[in-house]
């Protein structure tokens, strides 16, 4: 007599196949938001590097957005846990504080 399969049973496999984009797009947040806190401008003329401190914060808040978004997913979010976002959230907060201090 054959059991029933448990509805855990693939959590290891799915948490290594989850953790590749969570992984990627939560180096991605921490990377712009990075560069964002990084970049320098030389003076209150200097609109390219406020224009570069503006994209690096947008595509560090859209990463970030990313990674919430997968794991609002039922099934991530069953197979990862809080931690696996939490990188994530604070390098978007951190850019969302650069963004308003730079504006």
């Amino acid at each position: 007599m054959t059991q029933p399969a448990l509805p855990n049973d693939d959590r290891g496999c799915l948490r290594i196949v989850l953790a590749v984009p969570l992984t990627l797009l939560t180096l991605i947040a921490v990377y712009f938001s990075w560069t964002a806190l990084t970049i320098r401008p030389s003076g209150t003329w200097d609109d390219d590097a406020a224009a570069g401190i503006v994209l690096s914060c947008v595509l560090a808040v859209g990463a970030a957005g990313a990674v919430v978004g997968v794991w609002l997913v039922p099934s991530v979010r069953r197979a990862t846990g809080w931690w696996w976002v939490a990188p994530a959230v604070v390098s978007g907060v951190v850019a969302v504080i650069r963004w308003v201090a730079a504006g």
